[in-house]
């Protein structure tokens, strides 16, 4: 796989994210099945208030200022095709 990015995100209703990357392919990503893993990291994004506060990096999102991330390969993968 070559290098992948995000180039556009929108916050959707619940913890979703319709997602644009670099190659023109949309997903749509679902936190629900990160919090089911219980990774402590993505615990603040339960917050909707904090969850819907996303930017981009010029790689991802991220949240609170960069110090919650996701690898752009990760939701690439595990996303749904729009």
């Amino acid at each position: 796989m070559e290098l992948i990015w995000v180039t556009e995100a929108k916050v959707l209703d619940g913890h979703k994210l319709h997602l644009t990357f670099n190659d023109g392919i949309c997903k749509l990503f679902d936190f629900a099945q990160v919090f089911a893993k219980g990774h402590s990291l993505f615990e603040p994004l339960k917050n909707l208030d904090v969850f819907r506060n996303i930017t981009l990096d010029g790689w991802t999102v991220t949240w609170q200022d960069g110090s919650i991330d996701i690898a752009p390969e990760y939701i690439y993968e595990n996303g749904i095709t729009v």
